[in-house]
């Protein structure tokens, strides 16, 4: 059955056993070496450095966590069962409104993805309606996710919207947890079309809407990034966009890896 905005999908109770994560946190570290894990996920951790991003970010047990438009589920296969194993919550928000025939199947193909209890425990999904309807209860949520897709909401122009809803979802005190695509030091496109947002673009709106940046990370940075290419961040890898033009070299792309990112915690106050 498939819900709008602020209802769910659930599945089966989360699995079995709590425990208490310390500052080493051994709970995650197994999360991240769970053997069910894409192998191809696996093999981005070198470019998207999981356990360091989600300690930054502040995540902790026992907490309600929302990912905003979970894409490929690189970061659910890692929160869900540290959320189920920790007595916390795991809910994913994907676009089904637009178009809703697309969407329902994205959100069949993830609810079917994460549905195996024993490893996900009580996987949650949400539509997400960009800019309108509630992501869920309002001050119902201790951390939000978005990862790569500030870029889109600028395509789209609903930017501002998404971050009242990000802000109404979040409980006072609240971590938005932000990674994409890096433009700094160069200028940010209007429309920010070939993927790359300036920072001070999410600091901008994540403060009309009450989220103020708490702190900053260089984490992700890839100082390879020229920011420059046929298309866009798109050239780089995992997407490695090409052409068959006799000077389209992919190994040159290849060899940068993936793209310069911001890493950015904002806090609902």
């Amino acid at each position: 059955m498939f819900l709008k905005s602020g209802a769910v999908f659930a599945g089966a109770f989360a699995c079995a056993g709590t425990a208490v994560a310390t500052d080493r946190d051994t709970i995650l570290e197994s999360c991240l070496a769970a053997p069910y894990r894409p192998t191809d996920q696996v093999r981005r951790d070198v470019w998207r450095h999981p356990y360091e991003s989600l300690k930054f970010w502040g995540l902790k047990a026992g907490m309600t966590v929302l990912d905003l438009q979970p894409v490929g589920g690189y970061w659910t296969y890692i929160l869900a069962p540290y959320l189920a194993r920790t007595n916390g919550t795991y809910i994913g928000a994907i676009p089904v409104t637009n178009p809703p025939d697309k969407g329902i199947q994205a959100m069949t193909a993830f609810a079917h993805e994460f549905s195996d209890k024993a490893r996900f425990g009580s996987v949650v999904v949400v539509d997400f309606d960009p800019g309108k309807l509630p992501l869920g209860p309002a001050n119902s949520v201790d951390f939000l996710l978005s990862a790569r897709e500030i870029h889109n909401w600028i395509r789209h122009e609903y930017i501002s919207g998404v971050m009242r809803q990000v802000a109404e979802v979040l409980k006072p005190g609240g971590i938005f947890a932000v990674e994409d695509h890096r433009a700094d030091p160069r200028a940010q496109k209007p429309d920010a079309s070939d993927g790359y947002v300036a920072i001070a673009t999410v600091v901008r709106e994540a403060a009309k809407a009450g989220l103020t940046l708490e702190a900053s990370s260089e984490i992700n940075a890839n100082p390879k990034d020229i920011k420059n290419y046929p298309f866009g961040v798109w050239t780089l890898p995992p997407t490695r966009k090409s052409d068959t033009s006799p000077t389209f070299r992919r190994t040159d792309y290849d060899v940068i890896g993936e793209s310069d990112r911001m890493t950015l915690r904002f806090r609902k106050l």
